[in-house]
């Protein structure tokens, strides 16, 4: 056994956490060119993800893990190797086809919440929608729906100046999470959020994975905020290292409820 493989440990196997798989990842290469130079960002990569999993994957910069994020959202193809989708091999979808998976199977959080800045809360969410034909009283009840399960209908007409850094993050996992995708993937969620706000928006992802058994994955650089979910893998030059179950993940609402109440 090679020494990556003797580090890979734990979960590499679908029966092992019990759920079909909804990603199937097989020897996954992606690599760029620099003039006449090949730089490799994924050597390799094997890994399952079932529905429902809750994932954490971290690794310094330039471990690969944002490029697999990338492959994953099907805003990428990969050089070499094989990545299926509910059963979908992306290598063979068209540009066309890539957008409507991207639109209608996969929700996307990031770290600058990447809101439109003179557009309401509402207006935000109902894009994917927009993109997607849906007609305009769809697309306001389906968006009010969103922000009421992210805790903000009552913020459905302000602007993102008009919120605080948590609030816009709730919007972004709110527009994520409208068109009822079957993945959630966030890239550094928290990253621009101080610690309370970290742990109320792990606790709302922790709420999506438990009680509506959304599949989520997570780029993150902080350990505590990884420990929330229930797997964790961990990058290093374009390889899984490590990849774990987190037998006791930190829980966000009882973090939350010893926390010291906010000052006015």
């Amino acid at each position: 056994m090679g020494y990556t493989q003797a580090l890979v440990s734990d979960v590499n196997s679908t029966a092992l956490h019990g759920a079909a798989p909804v990603i199937q990842v097989e020897n996954l290469h992606k690599y760029y060119h620099m003039g006449t130079t090949r730089v490799h960002a994924l050597r390799g990569i094997s890994l399952d993800v079932g529905s429902g999993e809750f994932v954490a994957i971290m690794g310094a910069s330039g471990s690969g893990k944002s490029t697999l994020m990338n492959l994953l959202g099907c805003l990428d193809k990969p050089s070499e190797g094989l990545y299926l989708l509910d059963g979908t091999n992306v290598a063979d979808l068209s540009r066309t086809e890539l957008a409507r998976i991207r639109n209608r199977h996969v929700g996307f959080v990031f770290q600058g919440f990447n809101l439109l800045s003179r557009t309401t809360a509402l207006e935000n969410v109902e894009l994917p929608l927009i993109y997607a034909g849906i007609r305009a009283r769809e697309r306001h009840r389906r968006s009010r729906e969103a922000l009421e399960r992210v805790g903000l209908g009552d913020r459905v007409d302000h602007v993102p100046a008009q919120l605080s850094g948590g609030q816009q993050q709730r919007v972004a996992v709110a527009r994520a999470l409208v068109n009822h995708p079957s993945i959630l993937l966030a890239d550094e969620p928290t990253g621009n959020l101080d610690s309370r706000t970290s742990v109320e928006i792990m606790q709302i992802f922790q709420e999506l994975n438990d009680r509506e058994h959304l599949t989520i994955l997570f780029v993150t650089h902080e350990p505590d905020i990884a420990d929330y979910s229930k797997r964790i893998l961990h990058f290093r030059d374009g390889r899984v290292m490590r990849d774990q179950m987190v037998p006791h993940p930190r829980t966000a609402g009882e973090i939350l409820a010893n926390m010291p109440p906010e000052e006015d």
